[in-house]
């Protein structure tokens, strides 16, 4: 099959997959909300209790291979990382975890196929949905972190409410792979505030996962304007946002990645961007 036809085959495929349900937005002001059912409002602040942090090291291996690569410290780096370093030809495309898992499949054969690798910080509703996708992100040698149990609007919880967000989807992926994740990244915000910083450290995650550049591919804009996106504003180190569930991003990619090719960028998980 020519490249032309792969990917007309990708789109296509891509297509079909778009008609199953989104991951919406995951900032606050993204266009689209959030197709799950919306929990009453937050509860007073009280103290997140112990018992609710999920297991580090208990369970029995995960079924098609060993545990999962856990979280990591990484001396001299913030809390919160936006960009990794800027004097090595690597960068992370991170993606949001939802959506129709076709788009996922497809979205990882294709970095596969042109040898890069990602970062899937997926949501903990989307695992309980589909849950053979954990290994399949793991055995294709790419990141896996949290990316809360139901994709709400986390900095407007209670700190209970979104200490028990993170530990949920952690609880999710320790069953699934033996690990609670390489990353966590909170719903419907771009940055953490203080209090996520706090909560995700106590559930395990010495770092919250943020970026430094932001596709759009929620919005649809179209395969070429996703391209134009990321392509004018990455550089070295950077941390990009995609989201599975998106047929624009299906299609963009193997472009997004041949300009990537060009440029002698080298499309990397974000624990070696770190390394």
């Amino acid at each position: 099959m020519t490249s032309i036809d792969r990917r007309r085959a990708l789109r296509t495929a891509a297509g079909a997959a778009a008609a199953g349900v989104s991951l919406t937005s995951c900032t606050d002001g993204g266009p689209a909300r959030a197709r799950a059912g919306r929990t009453d409002r937050a509860a007073p602040d009280r103290p997140a209790s112990p018992s609710a942090a999920p297991p580090h090291s208990a369970g029995a291996p995960p079924p098609g291979g060993g545990p999962a690569p856990a979280a990591r410290r990484f001396p001299g780096r913030p809390a919160q990382i936006t960009h990794g370093p800027r004097d090595r030809d690597r960068v992370a495309l991170t993606f949001h975890g939802g959506g129709d898992p076709a788009t996922a499949r497809a979205v990882l054969a294709e970095a596969e196929r042109a040898g890069a690798r990602v970062t899937v910080l997926a949501v903990g509703s989307w695992l309980d949905q589909h849950p053979a996708l954990a290994r399949r992100i793991l055995d294709g040698g790419h990141d896996l972190g949290n990316h809360t149990q139901r994709h709400l609007t986390i900095t407007e919880m209670s700190e209970t409410d979104a200490y028990a967000e993170i530990t949920g989807c952690a609880r999710r992926l320790h069953r699934l792979t033996g690990s609670i994740g390489t990353w966590f990244r909170p719903s419907r915000t771009q940055f953490s505030t203080p209090l996520l910083l706090r909560l995700a450290r106590r559930a395990g995650y010495p770092h919250v996962l943020s970026y430094d550049v932001d596709s759009l591919d929620f919005t649809s804009p179209g395969a070429a304007a996703v391209v134009r996106t990321v392509t004018g504003r990455i550089q070295r180190g950077s941390v990009v946002s995609l989201h599975f569930g998106y047929a624009d991003t299906v299609a963009a990619l193997p472009a997004l990645l041949d300009d990537l090719d060009r440029r002698g960028l080298r499309a990397v998980t974000t624990t070696e961007l770190l390394s």
